[in-house]
């Protein structure tokens, strides 16, 4: 998350006259290169560190702008440094804003290109049972004992149903988490930001990463809470209920 939203806002940031193009531009290679994963034993940091995500968002800052260095034919630590990582890479940007956007970033793509297509390819696994099995008669259990006959393709299409349930609650909740608070920068209010800087660097990270992120239409509220995650998680503990259901009858 933290590559896709350092590259846009040095997108953002130039379109806006406060960046250079070339300082956008090795920016921009490097965030490439992490996205690649080519640089991924540059971040060791552990999950176990200030709410704020402070550590994070400085060690991608100083990576890209150690790297750039590089790219641009320089030494790390002599002469002046070419990107700097607080005054270039961090432009317009707080820990505060660029660490809930990472987030949201990273669990929109998770969601999106990875849990709902698998619960979509069970869903119709199991649809494709439901309608072969439709005609095999089965007796329904209740307490240990025989209860009332149905078919087992009427038993899995309620599989079926709960999937269904399932996708379409964790689809309710990607509007909430499509907002990023990128452009708050460290209380909400946009202090140090050039004008309309949120809105376009959310108009960048959208076309960087092909989902349709917008800025957050109240950034101390996308700031100081985190209720779009627990929003989402909510629907995934659905889901989790369903499929521990499904594997237990199974």
């Amino acid at each position: 998350g933290f590559a896709y939203l350092k590259k846009a806002a040095a997108y953002a940031n130039c379109d806006l006259g406060v960046l250079p193009t070339e300082k956008r531009d090795a920016i921009a290679a490097v965030c490439d290169e992490i996205l690649a994963g080519k640089l991924d034993d540059e971040f060791p940091l552990v999950i176990w560190q200030t709410g704020s995500g402070t550590q994070s968002n400085m060690n991608v800052n100083e990576v890209v702008a150690n790297r750039a260095q590089v790219l641009a034919g320089h030494k790390i630590g002599e002469g002046e440094q070419f990107i700097k990582a607080n005054d270039d890479v961090n432009k317009s940007q707080s820990s505060n804003d660029t660490y809930p956007t990472g987030m949201h970033i990273a669990a929109y793509k998770a969601v999106v290109e990875i849990t709902i297509p698998g619960l979509e390819k069970l869903r119709d696994t199991l649809q494709a049972k439901a309608t072969a099995y439709n005609n095999i008669v089965k007796i329904g259990r209740t307490h240990l004992m025989d209860a009332t006959p149905l078919t087992l393709g009427q038993e899995i299409s309620g599989y079926v149903a709960q999937l269904n349930y399932g996708i379409k609650a964790v689809k309710n909740t990607l509007a909430h988490l499509s907002e990023v608070a990128l452009g708050g920068t460290a209380v909400g209010t946009g202090l140090n930001t050039p004008a309309g800087y949120d809105v376009k660097v959310a108009q960048y990270i959208a076309q960087f990463t092909g989902h349709p992120f917008v800025t957050a239409p109240n950034k101390f509220e996308a700031l100081a809470a985190h209720d779009a995650i627990v929003e989402t998680h909510g629907a995934l503990k659905q889901i989790a209920v369903s499929l521990n259901k499904i594997a237990n009858d199974v």
